[in-house]
C-alpha cells in the first residue's frame, strides 16, 4: 500500500491556536515527551477525539455527554427489520463521508511513535481504519472495521460498498435526500423509511451488518485477550481522543491500574478515569503531538 508523505515532522502551528485552559501547547507537549521518554514501550489507547480533525462527527461533549441520541443497539437491529430499514437507509446517505475520510496529522504522528520504537500497540475504538492508513501497523480495532460487512447467518464478508450500491439500486428514490453526517456514517434522516428494501446476503438471506460492535453487544473475547496481553507487555498506557466512557475502552485504565502500569490521557475535556491518570493533559491533540515528536 502507497501512503502519503508523513506530515509528521512538519506541522505547522496555526497562527490562531489559542492554549486551553488547563495547559499550554508548549507545556502540554513537554510533559508528554518526558513521560514518553520514562515509558518507551507505550500501550496507545485511541476514540473518537482523534478522529473528528478527518471529518469523523464523535458522540460525546467534553463532558462525557451525548451530542446526540444513543446509536442503534445490537438486539434492536438484530430483532426488528424496521430497525434495520432505518438503519441502512441513514447509512446510505451518511456513509459517504466516512468513506472519503483521510488521516489527519495525529494519526501520521501515532505512526511516526510507532516507527521511532516508541510505543508496542495501538488500540483503537474508533471503525474508521484510518490508523492503518496512516501506516500504524500493530493496531488492534476493538470495536472491529465500519468497511467491511458481515452475514449474520454465514458468516460471508463482503465489502460496505457493494452492499450500499445494492441498497441505491433497489432505492433509488433515496438518491434525493442529503442531511448532516452523524457517527460512524450515520446521517441526521428523518424520514418515512417503511418502504426502504434491505439488501440481505445473497448466498443465505441472512441479516447483513457492518463488522463493527455495536451498543449492547460484546467486543469479542480474543480481540480483549490480545489487547490485554499487548497492555501487560507495555512500559505504560497513553489515551489520546477517548472520554473513555464506553466500558470496553475503560476496562484497560483498570486493568492498568491494578497492574500498576502509569497511564497519560490527552484527550480535550473529562475521561471517565481522570482519577486514575498520572498525567492529564487537556490539550489539542495534533499539535501537542507535533510539538511532542520535535522533543523526542
Amino acid at each position: 500500500m502507497t501512503l502519503a508523505k508523513d506530515p509528521t515532522r512538519a506541522v505547522p502551528l496555526p497562527a490562531t491556536v489559542q492554549p486551553l485552559p488547563n495547559h499550554t501547547l508548549e507545556e502540554a507537549a513537554c510533559r508528554l515527551a518526558e513521560f514518553i521518554d520514562r515509558h518507551p514501550r507505550l500501550f496507545v489507547l485511541t476514540g473518537a477525539g482523534l478522529s473528528t480533525d478527518s471529518g469523523i462527527p464523535d458522540y460525546r461533549d467534553g463532558d462525557g455527554a451525548w451530542k446526540r441520541k444513543p446509536p442503534v443497539q445490537h438486539q434492536d437491529f438484530m430483532t426488528h427489520h424496521h430497525v434495520r430499514q432505518r438503519y441502512w437507509g441513514r447509512s446510505l446517505v451518511g456513509w459517504g463521508v466516512m468513506r472519503s475520510a483521510r488521516p489527519n496529522p495525529a494519526h501520521f504522528q501515532i505512526a511516526e511513535l510507532e516507527r521511532r520504537g516508541r510505543l508496542s500497540h495501538v488500540v483503537t475504538q474508533n471503525v474508521d481504519r484510518l490508523h492503518q492508513r496512516a501506516g500504524s501497523e500493530q493496531v488492534i480495532d476493538l470495536h472491529g472495521r465500519a468497511d467491511e460487512v458481515i452475514c449474520m447467518g454465514c458468516g460471508q464478508r463482503q465489502p460496505r460498498d457493494r452492499v450500499h450500491e445494492r441498497c441505491d439500486r433497489l432505492n433509488p428514490s433515496f438518491r434525493q435526500y442529503s442531511a448532516a453526517t452523524a457517527p460512524d456514517g450515520d446521517a441526521d434522516l428523518e424520514v418515512d423509511f417503511s418502504g426502504f428494501q434491505v439488501a440481505d446476503c445473497e448466498h443465505c438471506g441472512g441479516i447483513l451488518k457492518p463488522d463493527v460492535v455495536f451498543f449492547g453487544d460484546n467486543v469479542p473475547r480474543p480481540r480483549v485477550a490480545s489487547a490485554m496481553a499487548a497492555l501487560e507487555a507495555s512500559d505504560a498506557m497513553l489515551v489520546v481522543g477517548s472520554s473513555l466512557m464506553v466500558y470496553s475502552g475503560f476496562r484497560f485504565c483498570r486493568q492498568a491500574r491494578e497492574w500498576d502500569k502509569p497511564m497519560a490521557a490527552l484527550n480535550i475535556g473529562r475521561t471517565r478515569a481522570d482519577d486514575m491518570m498520572d498525567l492529564k493533559l487537556n490539550a489539542r491533540i495534533s499539535e501537542t503531538l507535533a510539538l511532542t515528536l520535535a522533543q523526542l
